[in-house]
């Protein structure tokens, strides 16, 4: 694969990652805590929210970014060794990330809401992504 075709499809993959999901999240995906999240949370009551909804809609979330996350990785670096091992580290994150989640969605309290909006943010967003990227290149040009 040439460079050129090399950049457009990263440049098309974070387009969609970046761009569309974001752009369509409030159709796309069951979410009380994004408008909640925008306004001034930290005086605010936990909004009103169905826990299995919510599970299943950041579920789809998390895994239509890890999918995009995975491919774009393959792209760049054209290893399968870096997709396997990634693929690992998002399972692993989601496990941790998720259990953490449901505890303070199921357990609101003010004083949790800023750490729940970061837990919550490495879910929804291709954070992981932003850390694997440079973490990759960096090992193969040290290697």
């Amino acid at each position: 694969m040439s460079k050129f075709i090399k950049y457009i499809w990263l440049l098309l993959l974070f387009g969609l990652l970046l761009l569309l999901i974001r752009a369509f999240e409030d159709e796309l995906f069951y979410d009380p805590y994004l408008k909640f999240f925008q306004s001034d949370y930290l005086y605010l009551d936990s909004p009103r929210r169905e826990v299995l909804k919510l599970t299943l809609s950041t579920t789809l979330r998390y895994v239509i970014n890890t999918l995009i996350s995975l491919v774009i990785l393959y792209v760049f670096f054209k290893d399968n060794s870096v997709v396997k091992f990634s693929v690992l580290i998002y399972i692993m994150f989601y496990v941790i990330l998720l259990g953490l989640f449901l505890y303070f969605v199921l357990n609101p309290k003010q004083e949790d809401y800023y750490l729940f909006f970061n837990i919550r943010r490495f879910l929804i967003q291709p954070i992981l992504l932003l850390l694997l990227l440079p973490a990759f290149y960096y090992q193969r040009k040290s290697a």
